[in-house]
């Protein structure tokens, strides 16, 4: 039972969010490289040209160097098994991410270090707050010219209204960058190198007091001097540390760096390890479920079709809220009412991945879906059922009407928009009585329409004609006993249904909901639908 116990409590499971551009997939590249999980950052098997991030594996991604969909790995250091969700950077796919919030127990937040708070960090910022999460801050880019680090720290706390410690502080930026001070061990990582390694393997650092008389040789007078006045106005001025307000997302710790030269990232890692929670215990519809209870249980995240072309597969991401998963084992799919085996249970790297034996609360684990799952599903064990809570999902904003060019290729149309709606990426709607033939798109940022497109394309075969409509509002109906003929609307709004049957409306205006209500005042209407 101890190791059971110990196995559970060395999980950290945390995601990255960032404004794109901001560095994240290069910081997650440099922790997988810490772990040892890869020996070169940057480098996918394959010839030198065609390096590519680890984490960004559509070919989609590579073309427009962003991540639009949410990769997870793990690895090993110092003790800790770390799960990472790197989330898309692009807030056309935000939905994706706060889904993958949902599965993480922290959160790090990537800040340019020139360019401060970005309108993404802003909209995710937010998803965070919603989840009552650590979220602790790494400022990158200090190899470049920079913001004075007081204005960063003012800016996040004014804008996203969070407090905020800075753990360590840095020393100067660009080609000045010299290192960090670390204000916990009261000594400077200055860290040697010309930057020629481009962050490629892991840098040596020297670690020197604030007392230490080779100190201004090897940061500069100037340096120096800056350094005591800033730690004296920080130690002063500052915010305390208070690890119960970092837990609840109140006070972030602060770490400055550069993840593409590695300054700074072995301290990030180390430190916010130390600080960041083992599985958190999650609410439930029998009360909260806690992580070291034996009995397994899990919820699926994410659904992602196609990793692997050769296969055709799709698989359901799962993040283990309790007990111990073990290969082979009977489990109760509560939203599908029945048993089921997991089949080909896998940790993933990106789209490599390696079949496993076990895995505990924390863990997030791939399996095989025969397309039963959708996002928001409970497994559980057949003697204990139960249900989380479920996913909300995002109204869209704008709207398509979508129909295949060649008639002949229809069922290859309705299964690749069912797969990729069930994916959570898009969502259809279609209007009542009518088929597949022509559906409604609707999604929360245009480029997820690109992304619709070219996965038709690639993956199943089908070219499509797509006409944008002018809804700019969606609302779940959620009267129990609906009765479409009783329903009052103007000609402008358009009753739908989704891929479950559930009704919808969408409105061209603010003005047509108030219409719909004040007409039709038994209708009970929702903007966020529960998956």
């Amino acid at each position: 039972m101890s190791d059971y116990r110990s196995e559970i409590e060395r999980r950290r499971t945390f995601a990255i969010i960032s404004h794109p551009d901001a560095g994240k997939t290069t910081l997650t590249e440099k922790f997988l490289l810490y772990g040892g999980a890869i020996q070169l950052a940057g480098a996918v098997k394959g010839k030198k040209n065609a390096r590519h991030a680890v984490s960004d594996w559509m070919e989609i991604e590579k073309q427009r160097g962003i991540s639009v969909t949410s990769s997870v790995m793990q690895f090993n250091y110092e003790g800790f098994c770390i799960n990472i969700l790197d989330t898309p950077g692009h807030q056309d796919f935000s939905e994706d991410t706060y889904r993958t919030l949902m599965a993480a127990d922290s959160a790090v937040m990537v800040i340019d270090a020139a360019k401060g708070v970005e309108p993404q960090t802003r909209k995710l910022f937010k998803v965070c707050l919603l989840r009552d999460i650590p979220i602790f801050t790494f400022v990158n880019k200090m190899d470049r010219e920079a913001r004075n680090p007081f204005d960063l720290m003012e800016q996040i706390e004014q804008e996203l209204g969070i407090r905020t410690y800075p753990v360590n502080w840095p020393i100067g930026c660009g080609k000045e960058f010299k290192g960090v001070y670390d204000r916990h061990k009261r000594e400077i990582i200055s860290f040697l190198g010309d930057g020629a390694a481009n962050g490629v393997r892991q840098v040596e650092k020297v670690e020197l007091s604030l007392e230490d008389a080779r100190l201004g040789e090897m940061i500069g007078e100037t340096h120096r001097q800056t350094l005591v006045d800033d730690i004296e106005l920080l130690d002063g001025a500052s915010y305390d540390f208070d690890m119960e307000q970092v837990r609840h997302g109140r006070l972030s710790p602060v770490f400055f760096g550069s993840a593409l030269t590695n300054f700074g990232v072995e301290p990030f890692l180390e430190d916010f390890l130390r600080m960041t929670p083992p599985p958190l215990a999650r609410e439930s519809s029998i009360g909260v479920i806690d992580p070291f209870e034996d009995r397994f249980s899990a919820f699926v995240f994410k659904i992602q079709a196609n990793m692997n072309k050769a296969h055709r597969d799709r698989v359901a991401f799962m993040r283990i809220c309790s007990g111990r998963f073990q290969k082979g084992m009977e489990v109760l799919h509560m939203q599908g009412g029945k048993k089921i085996k997991l089949s080909q249970p896998q940790q993933l790297m990106a789209q490599d991945r390696e079949i496993i034996d076990e895995a505990y609360a924390g863990d997030i684990i791939g399996v095989f879906d025969p397309g039963i799952f959708s996002i928001g599903d409970t497994i559980c064990m057949p003697d204990k059922k139960f249900e989380f809570q479920g996913i909300p999902t995002f109204a869209p904003e704008h709207f398509a009407r979508v129909r295949q060019t060649d008639t002949l290729k229809r069922k290859q149309f309705v299964k690749g928009t069912m797969q990729i709606a069930q994916e959570g990426a898009i969502q259809i709607f279609h209007e009542p009585n009518t088929g597949m033939e022509e559906v409604i798109v609707g999604v929360v940022g245009t480029l997820q329409f690109d992304v619709f497109e070219y996965r038709l394309k690639n993956e199943y075969n089908v070219e499509i004609r797509q006409e944008g409509l002018s809804y700019q509002y969606l609302r779940w109906i959620e009267n129990e006993e609906f009765d479409p003929k009783q329903l009052d609307i103007t000609s402008d709004t358009k009753l739908v249904q989704d891929f479950r049957d559930r009704y919808l409306l969408l409105f061209t205006d603010e003005w047509n909901i108030r219409w719909a209500q004040e007409k039709n005042p038994w209708l009970k209407l929702a903007e966020f639908g529960r998956s």
